[in-house]
């Protein structure tokens, strides 16, 4: 079941819009998250998340699984995908973190994890390796996601 799951987290972004990091479109900007969300810089990541300046191997610095979207302002997807993250925040409130990272305003830190392509969902077990999805999911892969990645005991 796991494997089908990576499966479709790995081939759904190609199913699915997606805006290029490297090539911004002008258009509506997004407000800040609210509630359940935070936002999240790059000193914020190194602390709370995973410090790749002192770490070679991944160190998960949480003790709940988190989800970060990385998103800009002018990327229609990452408008379409916001209103879902911030609905998984409040539904799992308590058992997930869920951070938004402007690419904009972060660009060292969407650098440093290579991250060229938006939205950008990267899910972060409580132990484990974190795994990473490009484009506009639905909020039912968002769901499953959550459920199989995140909350595996």
């Amino acid at each position: 079941m796991r494997k089908i799951f990576l499966l479709v987290v790995i081939i759904s972004p190609l199913l699915v819009s997606e805006c290029r990091a490297d090539n911004p479109v002008k258009g509506d900007s997004v407000s800040p998250a609210n509630g359940p969300v935070a936002q999240m810089t790059n000193e914020t990541f190194k602390k709370l998340i995973f410090n790749y300046e002192t770490n070679k191997d991944w160190k998960y610095e949480g003790t709940k699984p988190a989800i970060i979207d990385f998103y800009a302002n002018w990327c229609g997807p990452c408008r379409q995908l916001s209103p879902l993250v911030e609905e998984i925040a409040k539904e799992y409130e308590g058992k997930i973190l869920v951070y938004k990272v402007d690419t904009d305003q972060e660009r060292v830190l969407a650098q440093n994890l290579g991250i060229t392509g938006l939205p950008t969902l990267l899910f972060i077990p409580a132990s484990g390796r974190p795994q990473m999805s490009v484009g506009a999911l639905p909020k039912e892969t968002l769901l499953k996601a959550v459920n199989e990645v995140l909350l595996v005991k």
